[in-house]
């Protein structure tokens, strides 16, 4: 029953893996106009050298960096925040919840287009429109930005702005289920014990939701490590400022024509979100081989 699945995945999951990891190592030539033959990637170790050695792809490195950090901080305070207030059974709670997880069913480039025109760089009255026509309209001009098309080191803080909006829900919904699988005796106990609201959070609830702050910091990092589209729809597929090894990837395959050098692009990035997968997968492994001794 399961063999076509296994099949399957061996194929098209570990089999595409390495074939781009041994694509990585090719060596790869053009033919000038002039008859010449030039070396487009030289082959072997020296493929990923050239890469780590690009300023460009430090740069999407740094832009990367600065995206997971803001997305993952984000969501994680977002959703703990809204899961809070739900989990005291607010008035149309239903509602709320609803508002709160439907951006999930939007599409990054869906979003990204809407997400486009809010985070417009243009300032002034005869430039601003999105949220910089609204901080004018509100009387607030300091508050106008350039957004991710600032060079700045932190420009790609304003792009991790649609996907915190997007999946602060589904952090919310993890937590407020764990918030719900708690017994209720324990918090009346610990009010007998004479503890406050603050403690009982703090000794009682959060510690027992430590694995799924866990599992929704793997989940939401690994997704912004890997984010493409949103990039593509709000900044395009080959801009500088805005560059992540994603899109990165994309200008050296289609328009650089530098398959070795995308591959090996792709090699780091499995390599990045392993580290942060992999011992996710085996503290958990080991956390349930523990529970059914």
């Amino acid at each position: 029953m399961v063999a076509p699945s296994i099949l399957l995945v061996i194929v098209f999951v570990y089999g595409l893996i390495g074939r781009n990891v041994a694509t990585s190592f090719e060596r790869v030539t053009q033919r000038t106009l002039a008859g010449n033959e030039k070396v487009v990637s030289e082959g072997g170790l020296a493929n990923y050298a050239n890469l780590l050695g690009d300023e460009r792809y430090q740069h999407a490195l740094w832009n990367l960096l600065v995206l997971t950090v803001v997305f993952v901080g984000g969501t994680m305070v977002f959703g703990i925040l809204w899961a809070l207030l739900l989990e005291k059974g607010v008035t149309a709670e239903g509602f709320f919840r609803s508002v709160y997880l439907f951006p999930m069913a939007v599409s990054f480039i869906a979003s990204g287009t809407v997400w486009k025109w809010l985070l417009s760089p243009g300032i002034g009255d005869h430039e601003a429109i999105g949220l910089n026509r609204l901080f004018l309209n509100l009387g607030l001009p300091g508050l106008q930005s350039r957004w991710w098309s600032d060079p700045g080191a932190f420009n790609m803080a304003a792009m991790a702005l649609p996907a915190v909006w997007q999946l602060s829900g589904y952090v919310m919904a993890l937590f407020l289920a764990g918030f719900r699988g708690i017994s209720e005796d324990q918090r009346e106990a610990a009010r007998v014990d004479g503890a406050s609201e603050w403690q009982i959070y703090r000794h009682v609830l959060f510690p027992q939701l430590t694995p799924i702050a866990l599992s929704a910091l793997i989940i939401i990092g690994h997704m912004s490590m890997k984010t493409f589209d949103l990039i593509y729809a709000i900044a395009g597929q080959n801009n500088f400022i805005a560059d992540v090894p994603a899109t990165l990837m994309w200008v050296q395959l289609f328009q650089q024509r530098n398959a070795p050098m995308a591959a090996a692009n792709a090699t780091i990035l499995l390599l990045i979100v392993a580290v942060v997968v992999v011992p996710y997968l085996v503290y958990t492994n080991r956390t349930e081989r523990v529970a059914k001794r």
